[in-house]
């Protein structure tokens, strides 16, 4: 898996623990769904990203550039996942 998916994953996770906790909990936890959509509007605006970075340098997570090149250059990955 690639870090560009997980960063997905996670967001749209957030989004909704945040809208389940909103209706079920507090309506406070509608701030959470804010916050995240508010961090993927600078993370398209300025690309970067502080999940890609933790992933990247704290577990070598690779990105889909990383598996093209690889893939590329025939050094381990054949294919980078669908």
């Amino acid at each position: 898996m690639t870090r560009e998916r997980i960063v997905r994953m996670f967001a749209g996770a957030m989004v909704l623990i945040g809208l389940a906790l909103g209706f079920l909990v507090n309506h406070w936890w509608f701030a959470l769904c804010a916050f995240v959509g508010l961090n993927l509007f600078q993370s398209g605006a300025t690309r970067w990203c502080l999940l890609e970075n933790i992933l990247e340098k704290g577990f070598g997570v690779p990105s889909e550039a990383d598996l093209v090149r690889r893939a590329s250059s025939g050094a381990g990955a054949t294919k980078p996942p669908q």
